[in-house]
This record gives structure tokens, sequence and C-alpha cells, in this order.
């Protein structure tokens, strides 16, 4: 790819799922620079997909209230995993997340003859 691993996972996260997907789609090689793309589109587009839905379910009166403080909730999970995963990301480190790092391993993987 032309760049140290570890800076190319680092910025898979800086936005989101979509930097996630650029570095997945060009990367082609590194199972590192792979897991961690694949991480970051798994958990930024999960939280997308939750925040369209509470905005969805907002827009119905009562539940407005409730979806308000779930999408604070989400909005502070994305920004904490956020700076962990680019943090460990630029350190080069293999940092999982439960359940969506057991998906990114597995999809990151196919298709990837080695390092």
């Amino acid at each position: 790819m032309g760049m140290q691993p570890n800076v190319a996972a680092g910025l898979s996260y800086v936005f989101g799922w979509v930097t996630g997907l650029i570095f997945f789609l060009v990367e082609k090689q590194n199972r590192f620079v792979r897991f961690h793309a694949m991480q970051s589109i798994l958990f930024f587009g999960g939280l997308t997909v939750i925040n369209i839905i509470l905005n969805v379910i907002g827009n119905f009166g009562v539940l407005w209230y409730l979806t308000f403080l779930l999408g604070w909730v989400v909005g502070i999970v994305g920004l904490v995993g956020w700076i962990v995963l680019m943090i460990n990301g630029f350190q080069g480190k293999y940092f999982k997340l439960p359940i969506v790092g057991d998906y990114a391993e597995k999809y990151a993987n196919q298709g990837v003859a080695g390092m």
C-alpha cells in the first residue's frame, strides 16, 4: 500500500466506516490493516444503523425521549470507541473489540495469502 501498517490501521478509523471501507478495498495483503479496516466498518457501520433506527423510532411521539437518551449513549460509545481504536491502530496493536472483533478477524482473513 505504500505506508506503514500501523498508520494505515489508525487511519482506517478516522472517518468511521467510510475510511474503513476504503482501506479494506485498497489493502489486499496485510491482515493487520485489513482487520482494523473491517473492525472499523463493522463497529461504526453498526453504530450508524443503530442511530438510523433510533431516529425512525424517535418520530413516534412518546418514545422520543427514550430514543434521545439512547442516541446520546450510542454517541458516547462511538466517541470512546473511536479514540481507543484509533490509538491502538496507530500504536500497531491488534486490539479486538468483543463480538465485532471476531467477525472482523474472520472477514479480514478471507482471500489473504499472508502478511
